[in-house]
């Protein structure tokens, strides 16, 4: 009787020990199963995290994106009238204040070394073509000149010249002597021939010298 009982007892602790393994690797799975269940549930959370960090960054790119654009295009902005606007400016001043001819240019400088009496002894001549091809098609023209009179006129002169209605750019003044209380003075100059309307734009007419003033003024 008591070898039966020691059998069942023997049983039933094996049956409790056969029960208590597969409660622990029960236990075991179910620990395992929320880790893993944690583990993605923290991955989701930093996905969204770092998805919404990158939307707002996005947004904000596209943002900066559209300001910088929006500020690129306000120069642009009613082009065609600036354009307009510009080009009939060109225009009148061309037509104002760039002479014609070589004749309307020693024409203006006689006019005004007379006005100021001052002696206009030569000028030295050099031309070249400006915006050839197009409708503001130019002769840029270079004057190299010397000049004889007092202080006063010369200086008036420099400044009547400057204020002209004819477009004069003064480029160079140089001191080239006294004598006599008369001043010497070297004035490099340029003005600008535009083409009269109809015609061609002037043809290059190279270096001139002239000994005097008449001989420069009858080109």
């Amino acid at each position: 009787m008591s070898s039966a009982v020691m059998e069942r007892t023997q049983g039933f602790v094996e049956r409790a020990r056969t029960l208590m393994t597969r409660l622990n690797l029960y236990y075991a799975a179910v620990a395992l199963l929320v880790l893993v269940n944690l583990y993605l549930l923290a991955q989701m959370a930093f996905t969204w995290r770092t998805a919404h960090s990158q939307d707002d960054a996005a947004l904000e790119r596209q943002t900066v994106a559209m300001k910088a654009a929006e500020i690129a295009k306000k120069p642009l902005e009613g082009l065609d009238d600036k354009v307009t606007a510009a080009t009939a400016d060109a225009d009148q001043f061309y037509a104002k204040r760039l002479p014609v001819a070589y004749s309307e240019v020693l024409a203006e400088l006689g006019v005004l070394t007379k006005k100021q009496g001052v002696k206009l002894t030569r000028v030295q001549y050099a031309d070249s073509p400006v915006l050839e091809g197009t409708s503001g098609a130019l002769t840029e023209v270079r004057m190299d000149a010397s000049l004889n009179g007092d202080y006063r006129p010369l200086v008036l002169f420099i400044n009547s010249l400057e204020r002209d209605k004819m477009f004069f750019l003064i480029t160079g003044v140089t001191l080239t002597g006294q004598q006599s209380g008369m001043v010497g003075l070297r004035l490099r100059l340029t003005t600008y021939l535009r083409p009269a309307k109809g015609a061609a734009v002037p043809q290059k007419a190279g270096d001139s010298v002239g000994t005097d003033a008449e001989r420069s003024m009858a080109r």
